[in-house]
């Protein structure tokens, strides 16, 4: 046994040693040493996976969330309201509905000043001090004229929370916070990673002083956007203020002491970081930024639902409020309370609290706990050893069938301690090892040989640049100019006014100019590893993921056609100085399935691609000008190259086909937009959201406004005379948002 190990070692120690190097990679990610953005991105899909695919649904009849909804804002007027109809709320909801605890997603900051008892106290001061009548009258007045007053005393005394938020920036707080949960020095002598504030924006004092209790409702979304989490406490200048979330299950409990849990390793030790909180006998589990992960049930509405007019105007049934937990908050787009969540991408915020407040009740909120680093790290070493040492040794078939034992084992272990144990274990670092060094010892024999470097050169040498035939040199029996189906990138990019450009100058002139343009643009091309198809004219047609295979193809095809635009900036000036015309360029690009192979006639052919994703590209390319941008990706590219900012433009049929496509103005990698950037595509995802809602009003003083500030912007001139067709001519019922381009 021990001969044959060695001779194992022996005969296959580079593909053993890859294997392990791989395995090292992914230890050294587990404890933090050498953090991989794609692995994290890859827990965060599995982690939304099981949560959706596990999601008990339904409606949660406990938590009923009173709706500042847009019916709400026509029957009763914007927002904010007088506070004195709060009040009437509030009476309604406790005295008439008999409810249970009252929690306020909306913050209270400044003074109600709609009565007018301001300016009455001004003219009592200024030009009718002298009329004692008059300054009587507004004593009188006084009592029903303060309207925040009126709804303090009406908050006294009832289980009410009010939310505020804390803000990063150092600078003096608004309002009064209500007392901390844990004072200053409550935790001295524990290292807890704490999400701290520098600020905050809380609620009147009077309001607060009367209300029962107060918790922060600051979203804690991850990296990629999405809010996973709460922070249960939130520190500002020492002491930890609970959540609105938190603060409403606490009252609705009986109001306990909140106390903190550290789990023990042995006897009398403890682990540094936090581990729980109890509300008596509820745990509530949080990771090492004090966040506990939110149990959503279901998509959007899985809670009741009433609109806060109805209750106001007596109109709900008492039983579907009687001993509810009630949370005010809003689902009006204008009021900006939508949140990206794993069960949708437009979801109110009021429900996320009362997703996290049933799941402190339910006690069912999912534990990351702190061993599962060590797990993690246990697990890679083992699954890493196991393939590394056994798959070297198996055929094809075996090491297919042993690898898939592997994977659906780590992932049945995983969904077991989720399910029944309500654990979050990592799997994507699992499931990724295990299929890179599978993949790595499959195809480890195409990277071990060099042979046939000239021929690929003669067949290939015409397409792409010399160091991709150096690589496909190391396996030449890999490459073939046979046809056959891949999924590939490419590329249309085309001048625009060529026929004019062309009229106007000589005919060396224009051989110079189109040299000078596509010499630099097909040095792009090639410096991305893409391959050149052919020019046609003032086109240039190029293709990446063959013949040399490419798992970034569609990423170095967007690389590419954002270097040839910046390319482009370049030459004009160049141009300019040799007294040349302008040019400028449209780029298409898409992403699919692909015929690539020698094609033609028995007189000439050519390698090249074909199908309907390569038409779909020129398409695209066409489109530039009607969108006025200098390049456009379907959704198939983008969703290849997701860590990309976009603009989506549109949902167009093309020519051709029936099936709606997304298209997308690719901006800039992302994190590197700068915050003009962000309020632009801010205001535009919101005039395109209203578009396709077919609220044309609302969209088409979006797009004004869009218009007004950046006039240079033509796709905002487009959806405005869109807008008013539609408003003209409504689209058909079950309209798709898609836009039908008849010609080419």
């Amino acid at each position: 046994m021990l001969k044959k190990f060695i001779e194992l070692l022996r005969r296959h120690y580079i593909r053993i040693g890859l294997s392990l190097l791989v395995t090292l990679v992914f230890v050294l990610h587990a404890t933090g040493h050498v953090p991989l953005g794609f692995v994290e991105r890859m827990e965060n899909i599995a982690y939304d996976l099981r949560l959706t695919l596990m999601m008990p649904e339904g409606v949660d009849k406990r938590i009923v969330i009173v709706d500042i909804d847009e019916r709400s804002l026509l029957e009763e007027g914007r927002w904010p309201w007088p506070r004195h109809r709060l009040a009437t709320l509030v009476d309604k909801l406790f005295d008439e509905y008999k409810i249970k605890v009252l929690g306020f997603d909306v913050v209270f900051a400044e003074p109600d000043v709609s009565s007018g008892l301001l300016t009455l106290e001004e003219m009592g001061r200024t030009q009718m001090k002298s009329d004692a009548r008059f300054l009587e009258a507004i004593e009188e007045m006084r009592p029903s004229l303060d309207y925040d007053r009126i709804f303090a005393e009406h908050l006294k005394g009832r289980k009410v929370v009010l939310g505020y938020y804390f803000r990063e920036a150092q600078e003096a707080g608004v309002g009064l916070l209500p007392p901390p949960s844990f004072v200053a020095g409550s935790f001295k002598g524990k290292s807890i990673n704490f999400e701290r504030a520098g600020s905050y924006g809380a609620n009147l004092p009077l309001l607060q002083q009367n209300a029962m209790s107060g918790g922060h409702f600051n979203p804690l979304p991850d990296a990629d956007g999405i809010t996973r989490r709460v922070a249960m406490l939130e520190d500002y200048q020492g002491a930890q203020y609970e959540s609105l979330s938190l603060a409403v299950a606490r009252l609705a409990l009986g109001f306990p002491r909140l106390t903190p849990g550290f789990a023990t390793v042995g006897v009398g030790k403890k682990y540094a970081g936090l581990e729980w909180l109890a509300l008596g006998k509820h745990k509530i589990p949080v990771d090492e930024r004090v966040a506990a992960l939110i149990p959503y049930r279901g998509p959007m509405r899985s809670f009741s639902y009433v609109s806060i007019t109805d209750v106001l105007k007596g109109r709900v049934e008492k039983g579907l409020l009687q001993d509810a937990i009630v949370l005010v908050g809003t689902t009006a787009p204008g009021l900006m309370d939508l949140r990206a969540t794993p069960v949708g991408n437009v979801y109110p915020g009021v429900e996320v609290h009362a997703n996290m407040i049933a799941g402190i009740l339910d006690q069912n909120i999912k534990e990351s706990p702190g061993y599962r680093l060590g797990a993690e790290v246990v697990m890679v070493i083992l699954i890493g050893l196991l393939l590394s040492l056994i798959l070297p040794a198996l055929s094809p078939l075996w090491a297919t069938g042993f690898t898939m034992l592997i994977l659906w084992g780590a992932v049945g272990l995983n969904l077991a301690q989720w399910y029944f144990y309500d654990l979050v274990m990592p799997v994507a670092s699992l499931m990724l090892l295990t299929l890179i060094i599978f993949t790595l010892n499959m195809s480890y024999g195409f990277f071990v040989e060099s042979r046939g470097k000239r021929q690929l050169a003669g067949l290939f040498g015409q397409y792409v640049p010399p160091e991709l035939v150096d690589e496909m040199a190391k396996d030449p029996e890999a490459f073939t100019l046979e046809g056959e189906s891949r999924e590939l990138t490419v590329l249309f990019s085309d001048v625009r006014g060529f026929t004019t450009i062309s009229e106007g100058l000589e005919p060396n002139q224009l051989k110079q100019l189109m040299n000078a343009f596509l010499t630099p643009m097909t040095r792009i091309i090639h410096g991305h590893r893409g391959t050149i198809d052919k020019y046609m004219g003032d086109c240039i047609m190029a293709f990446w993921g063959a013949p040399l295979s490419d798992p970034d193809h569609a990423r170095h095809g967007l690389e590419a056609a954002i270097a040839m635009i910046e390319q482009l900036k370049v030459l004009q000036g160049e141009f300019k100085a040799r007294g040349w015309p302008p040019i400028n360029i449209g780029v298409g690009l898409n992403t699919g399935d692909m015929v690539v192979g020698n094609m033609g006639s028995e007189f000439r052919q050519a390698y090249t691609v074909m199908g309907d994703a390569v038409n779909l590209g020129s398409r695209l390319e066409g489109l530039t000008k009607e969108y006025g941008v200098h390049i456009i990706v379907s959704e198939f590219t983008r969703a290849k190259v997701p860590d990309y900012v976009y603009r989506e433009l549109d949902r167009v049929r093309v020519k051709g086909k029936d099936k709606p496509v997304a298209i997308y103005e690719p901006i800039c990698p992302a994190g590197q937009e700068d915050q003009a950037t962000r309020d632009e595509l801010k205001l535009y995802r919101d005039a395109f959201r209203l578009y396709h809602a077919q609220n044309w009003d609302l969209a088409e003083l979006q797009f004004i406004n869009l218009q007004k500030l950046y006039p240079e912007r033509k796709l905002y001139t487009l959806y405005e005379e869109r807008v008013r067709y539609y408003r003209l001519n409504p689209p058909d019922e079950g309209w798709d948002g898609a836009f039908t381009f008849k010609t080419k």
